[in-house]
């Protein structure tokens, strides 16, 4: 059990460990088998869950013998096993703080944590800031742009972005949430004092931010922005468009993704690497589907293994980790894989592009993979083709409509009065924009022509006649269809 000495040794351990020697990974083995006898040890639950499989913690002492260990879902320890349960010595009393999962998927969830977890997820921030922004170097302001309270985003990144300047980097945080006004003032009135703002929110709640911004006036490329986006897996069209509005003229350097997850905290992040490969990939999607598998483009992050390790099964992630509630082999249920860092390299060196073309050599490292798609459940099936809400996304971000709508959208299958399927997407316009028949076309003639270029499926089991979707523009912050501060879901199920 964490002690008040332990959390004091962790954050000494922060503070005095640079990041290149924390990201020289080492023993990885070790410390996933030390993680998981702790908890056959220390866990009452784990005890349990192993005595149920008929596992014997003794036997595991190598990799292969732990990947062996049965999975842990959900369904099977999660909800099976009360929260104290399954915190190290059956007890919530060391931890100091909760987050709750949003519930999209079932029931909410309550994940604790302590100060060491935060630390052990701000490596993953440093890494960004560092490698990506120069924020070691740079005065920067941080506005947190999740939203705040029990959800994990907004409070979970404050914390680990106070422990990055306790641990030297020039950083203030400001945390006006979800409440854009109060963003624009902390820009306006704080931004000038700092070299770089650096906003982190929901893609398209930053999105919105800065188009809004925009429409009030405010001046973004005087702020020298960058951008730190989580939960939602977006094109690299998409990326350009954002980074074109704040005057950023070098996305890898501008821009991060992080794959975070309630249960998990941040699994892995963008780097210059994986965005540079990602670019090369979106315009490439023959080598994209060769590479994942896929004819929509996975998010790309590298990831530390000593601090999560992961595994594939069935082309989904399991995870182990500690944070608050310690996972060994945790199937978190995204579909994605995993890939080394130098097969990787190799692979796209085979379609005649050098992925470390422009990049500062500073900020490369040598850490592996993973990629991963939007959940299943947000796609739809039309006439045997899977949709994904990605397909749709990039025919948005085209120059003949960006200007118009922004880049939100609700897609269904529906039945038409003659008994037949259509593909039917309800489209959200930018405040001030007017909805008109040739707007209509003109957003129906992109989509089709990205779901063509880039979903091999659609191409090939949709009959032409069905190919172009019937579109529905809608006003910004339609309260049926995109009302406000609620969490955007791309399908609705007719």
């Amino acid at each position: 059990m964490d002690t008040t000495a332990a959390q004091l040794d962790a954050i000494k351990a922060f503070v005095t460990t640079p990041l290149p020697d924390r990201l020289r990974t080492g023993d990885v083995e070790r410390r996933v088998l030390t993680l998981f006898h702790y908890c056959a040890t220390h866990v009452p639950a784990y005890r349990d869950f192993l005595e149920r499989h008929n596992v014997s913690a003794d036997r595991i002492q190598t990799l292969a013998d732990y990947r062996t260990l049965p999975l842990m879902t959900k369904d099977n320890y999660i909800r099976a096993y009360p929260l104290p349960a399954r915190c190290p010595g059956g007890t919530l009393t060391a931890c100091d703080m909760i987050a709750m999962s949003s519930g999209s998927t079932g029931t909410a969830t309550v994940w604790p944590r302590t100060p060491a977890h935060e630390l052990d997820i701000a490596y993953r921030f440093e890494q960004v800031l560092r490698d990506g922004f120069q924020g070691h170097e740079r005065r920067t302001l941080a506005v947190v742009c999740f939203a705040l309270g029990t959800w994990v985003g907004g409070m979970f990144t404050a914390a680990c972005l106070r422990h990055l300047a306790l641990k030297g980097y020039p950083l203030t945080v400001a945390t006006p949430g979800s409440n854009k006004d109060e963003i624009f003032r902390v820009v306006r009135e704080l931004g000038p004092h700092f070299e770089q703002v650096v906003l982190l929110g929901y893609p398209p709640f930053v999105k919105d931010v800065i188009d809004s911004g925009i429409a009030a006036g405010l001046d973004w490329p005087r702020y020298r922005p960058k951008l730190v986006f989580a939960g939602e897996v977006f094109s690299e069209e998409w990326r350009a468009l954002v980074c074109e509005r704040i005057g950023a003229a070098d996305p890898r350097y501008a821009t991060a993704s992080l794959y975070g997850t309630a249960d998990g905290g941040v699994l892995g992040n963008e780097t210059a690497l994986s965005v540079n490969i990602r670019r090369f990939f979106s315009e490439r999607p023959d080598a994209a589907r060769e590479a994942f598998g896929e004819s929509r483009l996975p998010t790309l992050v590298q990831y530390d293994p000593s601090s999560r390790y992961f595994e594939s099964a069935d082309n989904t992630l399991v995870v182990s980790g500690d944070n608050g509630v310690p996972l060994i082999r945790y199937h978190i249920a995204d579909k994605g894989g995993l890939i080394a860092c130098q097969d990787l390299l190799e692979r796209v060196r085979g379609y005649g592009f050098d992925p470390l073309a422009g990049l500062d050599q500073n900020s490369v490292r040598d850490l592996p993979f993973a990629y991963i798609f939007g959940r299943a459940d947000f796609t739809v099936s039309y006439f045997g083709a899977n949709i994904y809400p990605e397909n749709i996304s990039v025919g948005l971000e085209q120059s003949a409509v960006r200007k118009q709508v922004s880049g939100k959208f609700v897609m269904q299958v529906v039945e038409t009065d003659d008994h037949n399927e259509a593909l039917h997407i309800v489209v959200e316009l930018l405040p001030g924009a007017n909805a008109s028949e040739s707007l209509r076309d003109t957003v129906a003639a992109t989509i089709r022509a990205q779901l063509l270029r880039l979903n091999s499926e659609f191409a090939n089991y949709v009959p032409a006649q069905y190919q172009m979707p019937r579109i529905v523009l809608k006003p910004a912050g339609d309260p049926e269809w995109f009302p406000v501060g609620v969490k955007h879901r791309y399908t609705r199920r007719t």
